[in-house]
């Protein structure tokens, strides 16, 4: 997909017509509908400076009354791998293992990366297409591309840097020591573009779990980076990495608030008990879970963490790749998804659930209340074909412009 939109304002302007959530309508203290009224709203230097009444008559850039939302963050997203832009193919029936996908990937890296500037850049633009101007974006650690997968990358985020913004993990995908990736690792965690370190299924890939989570939090702790790890583990091991992670965030505070564990698949087999204890150290430790929201045989138990407090991510992870068939680019439909699989069907349960493609960003707050936007709020926002939050993200409602730093694009 080429980028979808067209830039129409940057600096300072001002919008009018833009339709924005006042608060809930109420039947017998049950939330039963959203009210919504048209505002201007002023632009300045990237952030937004004024929210006021409507001026119609005002020569604003016209938003045509389309509801304006928070601009939507893709938490776990690989940009430097896709297919994306290339022939259809489906998963592979032939790799079973995370280690029969690091051989395959060992086999076609040298040719994939050929083009991966291009594709990263048509799967960003697949992004933006639904609404996303963020990303944390993993990107390859590995002996057969080295530090290939990330120059590219910075390439295509530096073509896209007026309408796309990303943080980058330093991903070992081929195990820390199973191949030599260490000496890699330690490279990349020196590079101020780099703000995570990443981890991959320690025990089931490098046979051990302690070496390589300390090797990862050391890494860390001596580049101020964050760490965000990859456990498709389940059972003991993928608990006791889980604790491990926990206990040492909980040692060295400077980690906590940036640690986090993407797929965390042993949290879907536990007991409601233990699932509660979990999140409890979860919460305590202050590390976050990143999810795609998986549901083949289980499923991830994400009201729970939300519950206790657990910082919960979402983003897409792979889109159409070798790794997955599936994956849209669609964080309205992610929110989607979590409502329908969790039973999130009512007006106000629907509305709460766009913050999970928005990351936490709500126009109202639980009573209510208008909480966005207000002045000084980044200027990162989409306008939406529906008429509130709630009917966004049931209908996974078409994105009409979307404003990063102040840049406006409107569809083409």
């Amino acid at each position: 997909m080429q980028f979808p939109y067209q830039l129409t304002a940057k600096g300072n302007y001002s919008l009018k017509n833009v339709r924005l959530e006042t608060g809930f309508e109420y039947e017998n203290e049950e939330v039963t509908g959203t009210k919504t009224d048209l505002f201007s709203i002023e632009i300045e230097d990237g952030k937004i400076k004024t929210v006021k009444a409507n001026d119609p008559a005002s020569k604003a850039i016209d938003a045509k009354g389309y509801l304006m939302l928070p601009a939507f963050r893709d938490m776990h997203i690989h940009l430097d791998k896709t297919l994306y832009g290339l022939p259809w193919q489906a998963l592979s029936p032939k790799r079973k293992t995370v280690k029969d996908m690091i051989a395959y990937e060992q086999e076609i890296i040298p040719e994939l990366l050929k083009t991966s500037v291009k594709r990263a850049e048509q799967l960003i633009s697949l992004q933006q297409h639904y609404g996303t101007h963020f990303a944390r974006t993993h990107f390859n650690i590995d002996p057969t591309s080295g530090l290939k997968s990330l120059e590219h990358l910075e390439q295509a985020l530096e073509n896209k840097k007026d309408s796309f913004k990303a943080e980058l993990v330093a991903f070992p995908q081929h195990g820390v020591y199973y191949t030599e990736s260490a000496p890699l690792m330690k490279e990349a965690a020196q590079l101020k573009s780099v703000g995570f370190i990443g981890g991959l299924d320690p025990l089931s890939i490098d046979g051990s779990i302690e070496k390589v989570m300390d090797f990862t939090v050391q890494l860390a702790l001596d580049h101020n980076k964050g760490i965000d790890i990859h456990l498709h583990e389940v059972g003991e091991s993928g608990m006791k990495t889980i604790n491990y992670l926990i206990d040492k965030a909980i040692e060295n505070p400077v980690l906590q608030g940036k640690t986090f564990v993407s797929h965390a698949f042993a949290l879907a087999h536990l007991s409601p008990k233990e699932t509660e204890q979990i999140a409890e150290r979860l919460a305590a430790g202050k590390v976050g879970i990143a999810s795609s929201v998986p549901f083949k045989g289980t499923v991830m138990p994400i009201p729970t963490l939300k519950k206790y407090g657990v910082n919960v991510l979402i983003g897409n992870d792979n889109v159409q790749d070798y790794w997955s068939t599936f994956g849209s680019g669609n964080m309205l439909q992610k929110a989607n998804l979590i409502a329908e699989l969790y039973g999130y069907a009512t007006e106000y349960a629907l509305s709460r659930a766009l913050q999970f493609a928005t990351q936490s960003i709500l126009p109202l707050d639980e009573k209510g209340k208008q909480q966005w936007p207000k002045a000084g709020d980044e200027a990162a926002i989409v306008l939406t074909d529906a008429s509130c939050s709630a009917e966004a993200v049931s209908r996974m409602s078409e994105i009409k412009a979307l404003m990063n730093d102040g840049n406006l694009f409107w569809r083409n």
